[in-house]
């Protein structure tokens, strides 16, 4: 089975992936094939939102960041936009990594 029909929305299925986060540098850079890279692809194939990133990330600052996600994600009645956000913010007031480069890479997609 082709990794890609996992992420397909049928009929088949009842519910769709709502959220697909992909972590990693640059996978939500795109190319002539796929405009918002492995992000786009996956929205395409059916995902409800996806978090993709726009450049190289730190490790440290990346897990951190993801962290917090998380944790905002688990409140009740979380928006996933808000959550991103607020994740953002606390690494923003992190002196250590307070430069744009390190909170500010990941964006989130909902295109349904």
């Amino acid at each position: 089975m082709p990794v890609w029909s996992i992420l397909r929305a049928d009929e088949r299925k009842k519910d769709p992936i709502e959220l697909l986060v992909l972590s990693a540098c640059q996978t939500a850079v795109g190319d002539r094939r796929a405009a918002l890279g492995l992000a786009g692809v996956a929205v395409r194939a059916g995902t409800r939102s996806t978090v993709g990133s726009l450049w190289y990330v730190s490790d440290r600052a990346t897990t951190m960041l993801m962290s917090d996600f998380y944790q905002e994600l688990a409140q009740l009645n979380a928006k996933k936009a808000e959550a991103l956000r607020r994740a953002q913010m606390t690494l923003l007031q992190n002196g250590k990594f307070a430069h744009p480069y390190f909170w500010s890479a990941f964006v989130l997609g909902n295109w349904q």
